[in-house]
């Protein structure tokens, strides 16, 4: 097989899972990215009774299609969502809809027909794990084990937008192409804003590098040793999954990724990205409001009308 090819051998198809079964050389890329999505979105009920928060729109995009997008830029072909209860509308929205497409096509709406067909390129493979059991993320991660097996991935949270240029993942992936370790996306936060983030001591490397000397999930602002948190973007090596299979489930009966990552970086080399780009917390109502604004104002259909309508204001 030539080298960076991988052939799709089959597809295996239960009532929980489906997962598309991979073959070939080992290559030390970034092919896959595996999208948590089976949380309840409980903050934004009743908005979300019934539709996914990762369905929540941004102007005129799902939030989960803005994180699919960040994949695409990154080279990444092979999208991993690890879904629940509730979630088929997510399935749906990266499926063909034959139906509308006919009905844009008869009507002459040729640009509204791009961008529905635009939503899923070609070359995109869309995988979907369910996950039995609210477990937490280290275990939705897990969930991904039999798609992932022996390759590095990128996981992306949709509910941190980060808008950057480049796209942030495809900034990770670059970090991972020089040093082929896991890498995590962090920020600074306030201090009493810990209790939200896993935060990791570090030593810095360069301006926007530091290797991780000790991550822990959820600190008191008084306990915690830095304010670097984890904000929803990290590239991880195949290893990570023994080590979550390992895990003890915390409180709540969650298994936690932090964890996970706590003990690969006792025994291989883990480095923590200081990203550039603006990152906005969409799991929040306030975030998701500033995200809603911030990409309003840069809209090419909107900018112009919605800048002077805030103005007016």
């Amino acid at each position: 097989m030539p080298a960076n090819k991988m052939t799709i051998v089959g597809m295996a198809r239960s009532c929980r899972k489906q997962i598309f079964v991979v073959s070939g050389e080992y290559m030390k890329r970034i092919t896959k990215a595996v999208f948590p999505v089976a949380g309840m979105g409980s903050r934004f009920l009743p908005a979300t009774k019934v539709s996914p928060k990762e369905m929540m729109p941004i102007v005129d995009k799902p939030l989960i299609q803005y994180a699919v997008e960040e994949a695409v830029a990154a080279g990444i072909t092979d999208m991993v969502f690890i879904t629940g209860r509730n979630k088929r509308s997510i399935e749906d929205h990266f499926d063909k809809a034959y139906e509308l497409e006919a009905e844009l096509a008869m009507r002459g709406k040729d640009e509204l027909l791009r961008i529905v067909r635009e939503v899923t390129p070609s070359h995109i493979n869309c995988i979907y794990i369910r996950q039995v059991e609210p477990l937490g993320l280290g275990h939705a991660v897990l969930c991904a084990k039999p798609v992932v097996q022996d390759e590095p991935f990128a996981v992306l949270l949709a509910d941190d937008l980060i808008d950057g240029d480049p796209p942030i993942i495809k900034q990770m992936v670059g970090v991972f192409k020089q040093h082929q370790c896991s890498v995590l996306g962090v920020q600074n936060v306030p201090r009493e804003q810990t209790r939200q983030y896993g935060i990791v001591s570090s030593v810095p490397l360069s301006d926007v590098l530091e290797q991780v000397n000790g991550i822990v999930e959820k600190p008191r602002p008084e306990d915690a040793p830095t304010t670097l948190g984890v904000v929803g973007r990290y590239i991880l090596t195949p290893r990570i999954f023994d080590h979550l299979e390992k895990v003890q489930a915390g409180a709540g009966g969650e298994i936690q990724l932090t964890d996970g990552i706590a003990a690969l970086m006792r025994e291989e080399k883990m480095l923590a990205y200081r990203f550039s780009g603006t990152r906005y917390d969409c799991g929040s109502k306030l975030g998701y409001l500033k995200a809603t604004v911030a990409l309003g104002l840069k809209h090419p259909e909107v900018c112009g009308e919605f800048a002077a309508y805030l103005k007016s204001i």
